[in-house]
């Protein structure tokens, strides 16, 4: 009997690796032990618990658990934020040759997100994070999350504060060519 719960996560089967401290983990990594807790608790039937980080000799859960579970709800959270602001601002097509430079584009189909609108190639600034990647943004309508309603500016997206032109592409182009 040993905790490998942060083996299943990390994929570290080694002496190192199988211990049960998941403190430090990623929100992906959470993740991962969610769907091995899913898939075992959808397969098979518990025969008794760890004395350990997790559980006292009574079969109780402990703090540290509760922890686990707060932790794994807050990287659930995460991962439900960051899909909608993937349909909300769905990666750009790119391509980069020697000889033409780089080139961003929009599609109804960019970054894997199927819908009705192309968009315009903006660059999006995460907060927290350093540098930006390439999203296809609405450019007209009214905002994401707003009623279709008469009291908005029908740009989209366009507005948001995270978002920046591409220099040198003119503001309403479905794609441009970067240079520098």
């Amino acid at each position: 009997g040993r905790d490998a719960t942060r083996a299943f996560a990390t994929g570290d089967f080694t002496p190192a690796g199988l211990v049960d401290d998941v403190s430090a983990l990623s929100p992906g990594e959470l993740l991962a032990i969610q769907s091995w807790l899913s898939f075992y608790q959808a397969n098979y039937d518990p025969v008794g618990k760890l004395v350990g980080r997790f559980y006292d000799e009574n079969g109780a859960p402990t703090e540290a658990l509760r922890q686990a579970e707060a932790a794994i709800e807050e990287a659930q959270k995460f991962q439900a934020e960051s899909e909608r602001r993937k349909l909300q601002f769905p990666p750009c097509n790119s391509e980069w040759s020697s000889a033409k430079g780089s080139r961003v584009w929009c599609s109804t189909q960019s970054g894997g997100v199927k819908r009705a609108w192309a968009g315009v190639p903006r660059k999006l600034y995460q907060p927290g994070s350093r540098g930006s990647h390439c999203v296809c943004v609405r450019s007209s309508g009214p905002p994401w999350g707003q009623l279709d309603t008469a009291e908005h500016s029908d740009r989209g997206d366009l507005d948001d504060p995270h978002l920046q032109e591409y220099d040198g592409c003119h503001p309403l182009a479905e794609q441009c060519v970067l240079t520098g």
